[in-house]
C-alpha cells in the first residue's frame, strides 16, 4: 500500500478552513465523502485511474492548538497500489495536492513537514 503524509500549518481563520479545503480537494479531482469538522476524507473520482490506484485522502484538523488565525492539519494520502516505483500514481496525486495546498491564495503557509 502506498502512503504519503505531511503536516501543514496555515494562516487562516478556523471557520474558513473547511470551505478552503473542500475547494482545494475538488480542484485536485477528489470528492469529499466524510466531514466532521475535525476530520475530512476524500477519494479520487473512479474514472481517473484503475480501482487499486484510486487514492483516498484523510485530513485531520488540530482544533486543540488552533488559534484565531492559524491552524495545523495532518494529511495522509494512500491507495492499494504497491509503491514499486518512486513515481507511482499515489505519489503523483500527493504531489498535486501538496502543490495546491502550498500555492493556495486564500491562506499563508507557515510550516510544512513531510512525513
Amino acid at each position: 500500500m502506498a502512503r504519503y503524509t505531511c503536516t501543514f500549518s496555515v494562516a487562516i481563520p478556523l471557520e474558513r478552513l473547511q470551505e478552503s479545503l473542500v475547494e482545494i480537494l475538488e480542484s485536485c479531482y477528489l470528492e469529499i465523502i466524510y466531514d466532521t469538522g475535525e476530520y475530512m476524507m476524500a477519494r479520487e473520482f473512479p474514472d481517473r485511474a484503475p480501482f487499486p490506484k484510486l487514492v483516498t485522502v484523510e485530513v485531520l484538523i488540530d482544533r486543540t492548538t488552533a488559534s484565531d488565525d492559524q491552524v495545523r492539519m495532518n494529511l495522509v494520502m494512500k491507495n492499494e497500489e504497491l509503491p514499486l516505483h518512486t513515481n507511482n500514481h499515489c505519489r503523483q496525486m500527493f504531489d498535486l495536492l501538496e502543490k495546491a495546498l502550498v500555492e493556495y491564495s486564500q491562506w499563508e503557509l507557515l510550516d510544512k513537514v513531510a512525513g
